[in-house]
């Protein structure tokens, strides 16, 4: 029996990559699912293509924005009838230099990475909170919830802002039945986080990233779907306030 029969999710971010993949094994698992993009385009796009796993619905929505939380949830509610499951994977980044980040390029990661994961809880929560079985929702974070690297004060901000929020949320919710819970994932496939620049100190050449990784290699967005859809379902159901890294040891490891 698939382990999320009946439930329906929305998952931001969801036209590409780690997105994507979480929307489409939430779908194989059995739920219903909201495609989200800022590009109405895109979602209607990767949407068109994931129903061939489930019912699917799109729409375009800046989650920075709390009106396109609220949109995202109602659309879940109108199409599907409730919302059970709510996934911010949207993020951005930004990679410059501390002394001369612009002050509107700091603003807008934390705009979408982490003032965008609380639009999206708050708007799903109003909803878990006044429906039957309440609901669960997943950040996606990043290693950088738990380290640093140089030229990533915005990003790296954002996603420690996450372990607060995720904090605060399970604690204060709890007693709804909404459980809140973190996914860090390290280096994937899907994001290109080390293909941006080669010539660029910032960055990891992609042999630097597989030594560095105590697995050899880099993670999959599948890998990372798998566990939001396990956090997701009645089989973690004790589960609240606690984040999964999926980094192939990468946070463990103190070496390079």
């Amino acid at each position: 029996m698939n382990s999320l029969a009946s439930k329906v999710a929305v998952v931001t971010g969801s036209s590409t990559g780690i997105g994507y993949a979480i929307a489409r094994k939430l779908l194989e698992e059995g739920a219903s699912v909201v495609i989200n993009s800022r590009d109405n385009d895109r979602a209607a796009a990767a949407a068109a293509e994931l129903k061939a796993y489930g019912p699917t619905f799109s729409l375009g929505a800046d989650i920075a924005e709390p009106q396109g939380a609220q949109d995202l949830a109602a659309a879940a509610t109108k199409t599907f009838g409730r919302l059970d499951i709510w996934v911010s994977n949207a993020g951005i980044n930004a990679v410059q230099p501390s002394l001369i980040i612009p002050a509107d390029d700091f603003r807008r990661v934390i705009d979408v990475n982490l003032s965008g994961c609380f639009f999206g809880a708050q708007a799903a929560g109003r909803v878990m909170a006044d429906q039957d079985g309440g609901g669960v929702i997943v950040q996606i974070g990043s290693i950088f919830s738990q380290t640093a690297l140089q030229m990533r004060a915005a990003y790296a901000t954002a996603k420690h802002g996450l372990v607060g929020l995720l904090k605060v949320l399970a604690v204060e919710w709890a007693d709804k039945g909404i459980r809140v819970l973190n996914v860090d994932p390290g280096y994937i496939d899907a994001t290109g986080q080390a293909h941006l620049d080669k010539n660029n100190p910032a960055y990891y050449t992609d042999d630097q990233v597989i030594r560095r990784t105590p697995l050899a290699r880099f993670g999959t967005a599948r890998e990372v779907a798998e566990v939001v859809a396990f956090l997701a379902s009645d089989k973690a159901s004790y589960m609240t306030g606690s984040t999964v890294t999926v980094d192939g040891g990468w946070i463990a490891y103190g070496g390079f």
